[in-house]
């Protein structure tokens, strides 16, 4: 079943006008939802990011909003972002939120060089089709860190690997590769 709307969170030093998150507004053909979190929201200047449980709340009230506005069932949505946004999309999901699918751009599996602080505790709660969409030269996170997780995973997951020069946390100008990739995967993420 084809997804209805997504909504998207940005990673800890970006907002919700990070130029991938505006390519998938333009191109696709569903709602598109970019939200900042409460920190972005309290004007200019650089600011720490909110603590998680903050952060998941401000997801769900995101999707309680975008139901309500859109006119759609929670089911019928994709969430996530980029890095620390995806991060807290997936663990409300842990925490109960129920959608329909979870995008994960650039997910923080480990703060660069500590790859023994890993960010995996919740995602045997991930009963759902999700989207990683990771950069192969990604210092939070390279595919051979990701095999054991991704198999903890209950629901259906399609790994999407970038490669090349920019294939780091922020694939700059990756765009024609990645919103093709969002958009096949919502219209079929059970696959």
């Amino acid at each position: 079943m084809a997804l209805s709307g997504l909504i998207l969170f940005h990673g800890a030093g970006g907002d919700r006008d990070h130029p991938l998150f505006l390519a998938l507004e333009q191109q696709l053909d569903v709602p598109i939802g970019r939200v900042n979190f409460p920190y972005r929201k309290k004007g200019p200047g650089r600011r720490p990011p909110d603590r998680m449980p903050k952060l998941i709340k401000a997801v769900n009230e995101a999707v309680g909003e975008a139901v309500e506005e859109w006119d759609l069932v929670p089911t019928d949505l994709a969430i996530g972002g980029r890095s620390m946004g995806g991060r807290a999309a997936s663990m409300a999901i842990a925490e109960g939120l129920q959608v329909g699918g979870l995008v994960l751009l650039s997910y923080p599996l480990h703060p660069p060089g500590k790859p023994e602080n890993l960010r995996v505790e919740h995602l045997s709660e991930l009963d759902l089709p999700v989207l990683l969409v990771q950069g192969d030269r990604d210092p939070f996170g390279k595919p051979d860190e990701f095999i054991p997780h991704l198999n903890t995973i209950p629901g259906t997951v399609t790994e999407v690997w970038l490669t090349g020069p920019r294939s780091g946390h922020d694939p700059k100008n990756r765009e024609g590769e990645i919103v093709p990739a969002v958009q096949d995967w919502m219209a079929n993420p059970e696959r």
